[in-house]
């Protein structure tokens, strides 16, 4: 969060984009339910995507691709926790700057998905309940 803040707040970013990727270990962790130590604080965050979207992911029958859907919903939520800072509302409100986005990396084809994050209407979603815009 602090390179967010800088970065918004010191070196004016007009975009930030939030990046996963398919295959990444982290989720696949998430999606077995035991526990795994030290990464239990870090997963439950993933765990708890799962937990917002699980009617989405249990209706997935193949494993592969609802693993693949988790690593994009956290995309989005993970595009939501950096909408919900002040840093982001206010140079926004101010600058109509910055945008974020939220793309996933294949790396079984290097090619980058495009999630179609709606910025402004998931601020107006945020900003219903976290309202850092005024300063």
């Amino acid at each position: 969060m602090s390179v967010i803040n800088y970065a918004v707040r010191h070196l004016g970013v007009k975009h930030i984009i939030v990046c996963g990727h398919y295959g990444c270990g982290g989720v696949k962790a998430a999606m077995t339910p035991k526990d795994l130590g030290i990464l239990n604080p870090w997963l439950r965050n993933i765990r708890d995507v799962y937990r917002l979207h699980e009617e989405e992911l249990d209706a997935i029958a193949d494993e592969e691709k609802r693993y693949n859907r988790l690593v994009e919903l956290n995309v989005v939520e993970q595009c939501r926790n950096v909408i919900k800072t002040a840093a982001v509302q206010q140079s926004y409100k101010k600058n109509k700057y910055p945008i974020v986005h939220g793309w996933v990396f294949g790396f079984h084809d290097g090619l980058l998905t495009d999630l179609k994050i709606d910025f402004k209407e998931m601020l107006g979603k945020v900003q219903k309940i976290y309202n850092l815009a005024d300063e």
